[in-house]
C-alpha cells in the first residue's frame, strides 16, 4: 500500500507516519506539510504542501489511502483564516481524493464534533456532531462532519473513515501543546509535583484523552482494514480534578465555572493566553464517549492509560521536549519565549 498523511509533522501526523512505516502492508508513505522536517525515518517521502493553496490531486494519485490530519489552531484571534485552512482546506483535499481516485480516506474529527452530552454515561458514534458553537474548534469540525456526509453520499466507492478521538497527548508534543494553549507565560518549573497547589474541581470537568501511539495505532489499523464509518477512541480512565490533583500532587478545590471562564477571557483579551476561552466552555460540554465500536470493528486497544498518556505531556512540559519537525519544535528557552509574545500570543506560529 501507498499511503498519503496530509499534516503528517504534528503532533498525531508523526506517530501515524511511525505506525504506517512499519507495517509490512505499507510499502511507502508520503508525508504532507508546510514545512518539511528534518526527521527522514525509512519508507517516508515528504512533500511540501499547503491544503488552502497548493493543488493536492498529483500528490495523491496512485495512493491506496489518505489520511487527512491536518489542522490549524491558531490564531485564535482570526478565526477567517483557521475556517480557511480547516473547513475549506478539508473540502480540497476530500476534492482532491475523488479527482485522484483514491479509494480510502480517513479523516481526523474528535470529540469536539460532538453535541453538549452526558459526563456520567458513554454515547456512540451516533450522538449528534453539530459541535459546540461557542468554539471555533466545535463549529469548525462540526461543519467538516457535514461535508463528508455530502462526499459519502456524492462518492459511493470511497471508502470513509471518521476517526472521532478525544484529547491526544505525548511527551515529543507537550512543548508545542504548551504554545497553542499554554503561552510563553507558562513555567517549566511550575509542572511539577507539590509545586501547583491545587486544581479547580467543577462542574463538567471529566473529559477523555488518549496516546497520541495509541491514536495513530487506531488510524493504523482504519487504513490496513475494509472498515468505514466513525470510531471513538479514548482511553480509560476518564480524567476529573481529583485525578489531575493526584498527577500533580495537589488539593482539588471547589471552584465556581463563572470564574474559571472570566479568567480564562481576561487573560486571552489580555493576550496572557492562546487558547480562545470558547475552548474551556467546550471542555465542559462535550460528552463521555463509548469505544465499543473501536473495540469490536476496528479491533483497537489501547496501549497506555489515560493518566499515562497525560503523565507522558507533563513530563515533556518540564523538559521543554519536542522533535525535529516544525511543529513540534522544542522549548527554546527564553529567546523563544520572547518570539511568541513578540509574534502575538494566540497567533500563527
Amino acid at each position: 500500500m501507498k499511503v498519503v498523511v496530509v499534516g503528517a509533522t504534528g503532533n498525531v501526523g508523526t506517530s501515524v507516519v511511525e505506525a504506517l512505516r512499519t507495517d509490512d502492508q505499507v510499502r511507502s508513505v508520503v508525508g504532507v506539510a508546510r514545512r518539511l522536517p528534518g526527521w527522514q525515518p525509512e519508507k517516508v517521502e515528504w512533500r511540501r504542501g499547503d491544503v488552502v493553496t497548493d493543488d493536492l490531486t498529483p500528490v495523491f494519485e496512485g495512493a491506496d489511502a489518505v489520511v487527512h490530519l491536518e489542522w490549524l489552531f491558531q490564531p485564535t484571534r482570526d478565526t477567517t483564516v483557521t475556517w480557511r485552512a480547516n473547513v475549506l482546506g478539508a473540502m480540497r483535499v476530500f476534492r482532491a481524493v475523488a479527482e485522484a481516485g483514491v479509494p480510502a480516506l480517513v479523516y481526523a474529527s474528535s470529540v469536539g464534533a460532538y453535541s453538549p452530552g452526558p459526563k456520567d454515561r458513554a454515547v456512540d458514534e451516533s450522538w449528534p456532531t453539530h459541535g459546540w458553537p461557542g468554539a471555533a474548534y466545535g463549529r469548525e469540525k462540526a461543519y467538516v462532519e457535514r461535508v463528508l456526509d455530502v462526499f459519502e453520499n456524492d462518492n459511493p466507492d470511497i471508502r470513509v473513515v471518521r476517526m472521532r478521538p478525544g484529547f491526544i497527548f505525548k511527551r515529543e508534543a507537550a512543548t508545542e501543546q504548551r504554545r497553542l494553549f499554554g503561552g510563553p507565560f507558562v513555567p517549566r518549573r511550575l509542572v511539577r509535583p507539590g509545586l501547583i497547589p491545587f486544581v479547580p474541581d467543577m462542574p463538567g470537568l471529566r473529559f477523555q484523552c488518549l496516546h497520541a501511539e495509541d491514536a495513530a495505532e487506531a488510524y493504523r489499523l482504519a487504513v490496513v482494514r475494509q472498515v468505514s464509518g466513525a470510531f471513538n477512541l479514548a482511553a480509560e480512565p476518564p480524567l476529573d480534578a481529583e485525578e489531575l490533583a493526584r498527577l500533580l500532587g495537589a488539593r482539588p478545590v471547589p471552584v465556581p465555572p463563572f470564574l474559571a471562564r472570566t479568567a480564562m477571557a481576561a487573560g486571552w483579551h489580555l493576550r496572557l493566553l492562546p487558547a480562545a476561552p470558547g475552548l474551556l466552555e467546550m471542555l465542559f460540554q462535550v460528552p463521555l464517549m463509548d469505544v465499543t465500536r473501536a473495540r469490536e470493528v476496528l479491533g483497537w486497544t489501547p496501549a497506555h492509560s489515560s493518566r499515562e498518556a497525560l503523565e507522558a505531556v507533563v513530563e515533556g512540559l518540564r523538559e521543554g521536549a519536542g522533535a525535529d519537525t516544525a511543529p513540534l519544535a522544542p522549548d527554546e528557552g527564553p529567546a523563544g519565549r520572547l518570539r511568541e509574545t513578540a509574534t502575538g500570543v494566540g497567533g500563527r506560529p
